[in-house]
C-alpha cells in the first residue's frame, strides 16, 4: 500500500509521517509540501491512497484532486478538512473520503486500514480506474455520517440532539419528513416533527431515512430512475431487516437501502439487464456500487452485501446473514429470481414464502398509498 501525504507541518505535524509509516510493514509512505511536489511523484510511481490538506502553498487542494484523478484515476482520494469550515463543492466532488484535522493516528488508521480490505475484497484494478475516472462521483452523504459519528461518541444522544443534527440540513430534513409518512414508515397520525420522528420511528429507521433522502437526492445517471430506484430500496430495506436477528437488522436494512447506488453511477451497467459478457466492458452496479460505499468509509459487512447481492454464494459468510437477506429482499423488491439453491443450502429456503407474503404486503400498502395520494 502506496500511501502520499499532501500539504504543510499544520496538517501533518512533524514525526506523524513516521510514524504512521511504522504501523504497518506493508505501507509504503511519502510525503509532498506541495501539490507540484505531489504531482510529480504521482506521476512517477503508482499511488493506492492519497492524503490532501485543505491548503497547500502553491495551488487549491481540488486541483491537487483532479490531477490526481487524471494521472492516477485507481488512486483512493481522501481530503482533510479544517474545523468549522466546510470543503469547497469542487473538493466534495473530487474527494472519495474526507476526515477531519486535526488528524489522529487512529482514524488515519481505521481510514487507510478499510481502503486496504476494499482492495483485496474488490481486486479489479479495471473496477478502480474506472470509478476513479468518473467526473463527479456522488458526494459522501455527509448528514448521515455525522449522525454516525454523533452517535459513536454519545450513545447516550436524546431525540431533540439528533434532530437538531438532521435539521442542519433543511433540504434533507423535508425529505425525511416526507419519507416518515411514506407507506412503508407510516403507522397513525402525520408525523411533522423530526423529534417526533425519532421518538416514533426509532433511531435506526430514521438514520436509514437520512441516508435514504442523500442518497437519492444525488444527480442520477442518463436513463435511471430515481424515485423507482429509491420505492425498491425502502421496500427491500423493510425486507432484509426483517429477515435478521435483531444484532444484524441494522446493517441488513442499511445494505439493501444501498444495494442499488451502482446505477446512479454514469457508464455503469445494469447487471439486471445486460449479461457479463457485455461489449462495452463496463463494470456492473453491484461491485461499482460496493467499491463507491467502500470509498465512502461504510462497514465491510455492507460492502460485501452490496457486492455479491446476485450472487450470495461468494460472500465470506457461508450462514445466511447480510448478503443473504440482501439478496432475497433486493430479489423480491424487483420481482426477480431468487437462488433458492443457495437458501437451501443455509437452511432458510422454508422461511421463503413467508418472505414473499411479506414483500407483497408491503408492496401493496405502497400502492394503495400512491393511488390515494395522486
Amino acid at each position: 500500500m502506496r500511501i502520499l501525504f499532501v500539504g504543510g507541518n499544520d496538517s501533518f505535524p512533524p514525526g506523524f509521517v513516521d510514524l504512521v509509516a511504522d504501523i504497518d510493514d506493508g505501507w509504503e509512505v511519502h510525503r509532498a509540501a506541495d501539490g507540484g511536489a505531489a504531482s510529480a511523484q504521482a506521476a512517477a510511481a503508482a499511488l493506492d491512497v492519497v492524503v490532501v490538506a485543505p491548503a497547500l502553498p502553491d495551488m487549491p487542494a481540488a486541483t491537487l484532486l483532479g490531477q490526481i484523478r487524471t494521472l492516477r484515476p485507481e488512486t483512493s482520494r481522501i481530503a482533510l478538512i479544517a474545523a468549522g469550515q466546510p470543503p469547497p463543492v469542487r473538493v466534495l466532488s473530487l474527494a472519495h473520503r474526507f476526515l477531519p484535522l486535526p488528524l489522529g493516528e487512529e482514524l488515519l488508521l481505521e481510514a487507510v486500514g478499510s481502503l486496504e480490505e476494499l482492495r483485496d475484497l474488490l481486486g479489479n484494478p479495471v473496477l478502480r480506474e474506472h470509478i476513479g475516472r468518473i467526473d463527479r462521483l456522488p458526494s459522501p452523504p455527509q448528514t448521515y455520517l455525522a449522525l454516525m459519528h454523533a452517535l459513536e461518541a454519545d450513545e447516550d444522544a436524546g431525540a431533540a440532539d439528533i434532530a437538531r443534527l438532521v435539521a442542519g440540513d433543511p433540504a434533507i430534513a423535508a425529505k425525511v419528513l416526507q419519507l416518515c409518512n411514506s407507506a412503508y414508515f407510516a403507522a397513525g397520525r402525520t408525523i411533522t416533527d423530526l423529534r417526533t420522528a425519532v421518538t416514533r420511528l426509532g433511531l435506526a429507521t430514521l438514520r436509514d431515512l437520512v441516508l435514504a433522502s442523500e442518497v437519492f437526492a444525488q444527480p442520477a445517471a442518463a436513463g435511471a430512475d430515481r424515485h423507482a430506484l429509491q420505492q425498491r430500496a425502502l421496500l427491500a430495506s423493510q425486507l432484509a431487516r426483517r429477515m435478521l436477528p435483531d444484532a444484524s437488522a441494522e446493517l441488513g436494512a442499511t445494505a439493501a437501502l444501498l444495494a442499488d447506488i451502482g446505477l446512479l453511477l454514469p457508464t455503469v451497467r445494469d447487471e439486471r439487464e445486460q449479461a457479463p459478457a457485455d461489449a462495452s466492458g463496463a463494470p456492473g452496479h453491484t461491485e461499482a456500487g460496493a467499491y463507491l460505499l467502500g470509498l465512502w468509509g461504510l462497514p465491510m459487512p455492507i460492502i460485501e452485501a452490496v457486492a455479491f447481492q446476485r450472487t450470495p454464494a461468494r460472500s465470506s459468510t457461508r450462514s445466511f446473514w447480510v448478503t443473504g437477506a440482501v439478496h432475497v429482499a433486493t430479489a423480491l423488491a424487483a420481482d426477480a429470481p431468487v437462488d433458492e439453491d443457495y437458501l437451501q443450502r443455509a437452511g432458510v429456503l422454508d422461511r421463503l414464502p413467508a418472505w414473499r407474503r411479506l414483500a407483497d404486503e408491503l408492496s401493496a400498502r405502497s400502492t394503495r398509498a400512491d393511488a390515494q395520494t395522486a
